[in-house]
């Protein structure tokens, strides 16, 4: 008797337990086709995957260990869903992966691979950010609001709301003997009230792409250069039906490699000379509105002003960026769109690539200052 009241209390224990812990699986598949209106002066047709969100799996989970205490885990892994291979430069959990601790008075710590505060508090306010994805990014992802690099080696804090408020920031360690070779800071501050809501970030990384263990990994960042620093803010408000955004960031990146963004451009390297720095400043219009449950409508505008810094003389650019796009949800798991985006430069001649124009997302790099990308999709959630 006395063994079957011990067995039924260590089962009961057993079931209470499992009933405070939880894993979810969840995932993402976005597939489509792109026409991009000039590469190189040739037009191209694409299958590619992940433009409007990456597509991906991921595990994520929290356990409840009392007074107000959680842990929390999630592991994402990143996928091309046209040929199957691992995104995020082969990582088997490339879009991110953290573990940590969470209190609903205190707050919550985490520690892994993961968003900086740019992402966290600017990106949702961005056309690319939240509802149009990689087409719609300001040139070159310059100021990461497309998630193009994720922070090794980071230890990220975010506050519980209070009257609206929240913040934030994050450290990501070199892992190196130089400990301020490689790392990355960041911080964000968000306000919410009724349909309002607004946030500023800030964001600096040494060294970004120096080294294969630090916070920016070689390969895996936007820019190769000896310093980058991202600042921005940004408001929007929802409507019953409709919502609309404004956002300025600003971009500065210092002494840029010649192997620079190469994940979307190649080099920048300008004949005769050495780029010293390169500036940019996005001021973004967006705004969404549903027709009717099922469809949303979404058009968004980019002004880029850009300054290529040489040792023979400066050089200004200015980009207008143009997106539109329309949604239609079949069922709350499954949905089809089409979005396009088009992209004009002008201004000074710098000598480099970036005189010629460049969607985000494109087969290639335009031969002249105009280029256009359109999109057909279908985008199934788990």
């Amino acid at each position: 008797m006395k063994k079957n009241i011990v067995l039924a209390s260590c089962l009961v224990a057993s079931f209470a337990a499992q009933a405070q812990s939880s894993v979810t699986l969840y995932g993402i598949f976005d597939e489509g086709v792109d026409y991009t209106s000039n590469v190189e002066g040739h037009s191209a047709w694409q299958m590619t995957s992940g433009y409007a969100q990456g597509s991906r799996w991921g595990l994520k989970g929290t356990e409840e260990l009392g007074s107000g205490w959680k842990t929390l885990f999630t592991l994402e892994n990143g996928f091309n869903g046209s040929n199957g291979t691992l995104g995020q430069g082969g990582r088997m959990f490339g879009r991110q992966a953290f573990v940590g601790l969470g209190n609903a008075t205190y707050g919550t710590v985490l520690l892994g691979r993961q968003y900086d505060s740019v992402v966290d508090y600017l990106g949702p306010l961005t056309a690319n950010g939240s509802w149009a994805g990689y087409l719609f990014a300001h040139p070159l992802d310059n100021d990461n609001t497309d998630n193009t690099f994720r922070a090794n080696n980071t230890v990220k804090y975010t506050s519980p709301n209070v009257g609206g408020f929240h913040f934030g920031g994050t450290y990501g360690l070199s892992n190196q003997s130089n400990f301020a070779a490689n790392r990355l800071y960041s911080l964000g501050v968000g306000y919410a009230w009724n349909g309002l809501s607004a946030s500023a970030a800030y964001l600096k990384a040494n060294n970004p792409g120096a080294s294969a263990d630090g916070a920016l990994a070689s390969g895996a960042t936007s820019f190769v250069a000896s310093s980058l620093e991202i600042y921005g803010v940004g408001a929007k408000y929802n409507f019953a039906s409709a919502t609309l955004a404004a956002s300025y960031t600003h971009s500065s990146i210092l002494n840029p490699a010649a192997t620079g963004t190469q994940i979307f451009v190649g080099s920048i390297a300008s004949p005769g000379a050495t780029i010293t720095a390169l500036r940019f400043n996005n001021f973004e219009l967006n705004g969404t509105y549903y027709v009717r449950p099922d469809i949303l409508l979404g058009a968004m505008y980019i002004f880029t002003q850009a300054e290529v810094e040489k040792t023979n003389g400066n050089s200004n650019l200015h980009y207008h960026t143009v997106g539109l796009m329309a949604d239609y949800f079949i069922s709350k798991r499954t949905d089809v769109y089409i979005q396009g985006a088009y992209e004009r430069v002008g201004g000074g001649k710098s000598g480099t690539v970036l005189d010629t124009a460049y969607v985000s997302g494109a087969a290639g790099v335009s031969s002249s200052m105009n280029q256009t990308v359109v999109r057909a999709a279908i985008r199934y959630k788990f």
